[in-house]
């Protein structure tokens, strides 16, 4: 099926906004069969609205992190626990050599 870039107006904003071919591949391929009635950040807006998070990274990306010593090579690092006295804390990349000899 051959898509084209559609101008849509926003039933909230009533900005116009583009329901772009790849928005459109995506809406197939989800199953969705209606166009978009609002624009991006409308959407964005009501979602939020809706479940009270605005999105998953950013709260993420707020997360307190503690600063360590990574107990295998030596490297300054943060993790996001509060390191103990006595138990290894290994920076990522030695986390991953760790994990996978497990």
């Amino acid at each position: 099926m051959a898509f084209e870039a559609k101008t849509i107006s926003c039933c909230d904003c009533g900005s116009s906004f583009i329901f772009t071919i790849e928005d459109q591949e995506f809406f197939q391929t989800k199953g969705f069969s209606n166009v978009p009635k609002r624009c991006p950040a409308c959407r964005s807006a009501r979602k939020t609205e809706r479940t009270g998070v605005s999105n998953y990274t950013s709260s993420y990306n707020t997360r307190q992190m503690f600063p360590a010593t990574c107990s295998d090579c030596g490297k300054a690092t943060q993790v996001p626990f509060e390191p103990r006295n006595g138990k290894p804390v290994y920076c990522s990349d030695c986390y991953r050599k760790v994990s996978a000899n497990r």
